[in-house]
């Protein structure tokens, strides 16, 4: 197979169809930082790298810096579907998860392109069919009950059978929640995350208000802060809502930390903080042997971030209703191909790799890297 003679970063500045707002920031744009690998055929494989300096503790600058130092090295004038690849990537760098995932997916994606196959397909093996659609939510922001009831009907009649909703101290929560199961009725599913907004005896009353309403509540994402594993056992052990834990898995250690400990019902596993597919899947499978529930979620990130996800989440929890409607949230896509969405079903498609074809038409995207390796400048000079 053709080696890797080419990786960009790309940055795309992308308005929201509306603000997005959570318990810890609120934003109308979103930063797309886009990785593309080329091989010597040229074909093309592409990642993302979905940044935030809350979560993984980067930014569009510091991937441009990681991809063009000890990332490119580790990528650049390899075979894209090397089985060793993955680890060579995890270890030449600390941290920088967003990062490696964009590159890990990118030189997956373009792997899979050379064998004729979906990421999809190349993850299942044995020529077996992955599934072609799968469920998502769709996420309501933080807001006053009003609000959100107003945001939950125009997000049912889209489509949607079960909704997302942002939890946070400024609001009353068990308020909200009446509110939108009054909207919605009682065959719309409800999510709270409330991403780290609460200490264990909060999270607790709260949830325990919601159970004695009968507001019938699927899960609660991430009640405490990551950090507080105990905190978050505490909460599980005490509510009859599923628990589900985000913020605090990262890693395969992290799903089987919160397995031993009692700490969680369900994981949320997300490439941003995973560092891409390799991990991504051990933590999945690690969940699955605990017997902990999986759900594949996503940062604010365009359809490329989500696409991947969503073939892992095809492959690994076709049946869940995963967390896959960060995309939904751009205006318009920074890319050709990718997944299709009609309401809370989403296709993947039937492409190569990913199925993601080419920037989009009118695309303005700042080069922020654009590294090759030193055979091919070799080989162009001989060339020339």
């Amino acid at each position: 197979m053709s080696v890797v003679e080419r990786m960009r970063v790309l940055r795309v500045s992308s308005p929201l169809v509306r603000p997005f707002v959570t318990a810890v920031r609120r934003t109308d744009r979103l930063d797309v930082v886009l990785v593309e690998a080329t091989d010597a055929d040229g074909r093309v494989g592409w990642g993302e790298a979905a940044v935030s300096w809350r979560v993984t503790g980067e930014s569009p600058q510091s991937v441009a810096a990681a991809v063009t130092g000890p990332l490119g090295a580790a990528v650049a004038g390899r075979r894209a579907g090397d089985p060793a690849l993955a680890g060579v990537i995890a270890a030449s760098i600390w941290g920088n998860a967003a990062a490696r995932s964009g590159v890990a997916c990118a030189v997956a994606d373009l792997a899979a392109r050379q064998r004729g196959l979906s990421v999809a397909e190349a993850l299942l093996g044995n020529g077996a069919t992955a599934p072609s659609r799968l469920r998502t939510d769709m996420t309501l922001s933080t807001a006053p009950p009003p609000e959100l009831a107003e945001q939950a009907i125009a997000h049912v009649a889209a489509g949607f059978g079960c909704l997302k909703i942002k939890a946070s101290a400024a609001h009353d929560t068990v308020a909200g929640l009446r509110a939108v199961r009054a909207a919605v009725g009682p065959a719309i599913t409800l999510r709270i995350d409330a991403n780290q907004a609460w200490d264990p005896e909060t999270a607790i009353r709260v949830i325990r208000a919601l159970e004695d309403e009968g507001l019938d509540i699927e899960l609660v994402e991430q009640p405490v802060a990551a950090s507080d594993l105990e905190g978050l056992a505490t909460v599980t052990a005490a509510v009859g809502t599923p628990i589900m834990a985000d913020e605090a898995v990262r890693t395969e250690r992290d799903v089987r930390a919160i397995a031993d400990r009692g700490a969680a019902d369900l994981v949320n596993i997300k490439l941003a903080k995973t560092g891409g597919p390799t991990e991504a899947v051990a933590a999945a499978r690690a969940a699955q042997e605990a017997g902990l529930g999986i759900v594949f979620g996503c940062m604010m990130e365009s359809p490329v971030g989500v696409t991947a996800t969503a073939h892992l989440a095809a492959v690994l929890a076709p049946d869940e209703v995963h967390d896959l409607d960060a995309a939904l949230w751009l205006r318009r896509s920074p890319v050709i191909g990718g997944i299709r969405s009609e309401g809370d079903v989403l296709e993947l498609g039937a492409g190569l790799g990913f199925g993601i074809d080419a920037l989009a038409p009118d695309v303005e995207a700042e080069v922020l890297a654009d590294i090759r390796p030193a055979h091919s400048r070799i080989h162009e000079e001989v060339r020339a």
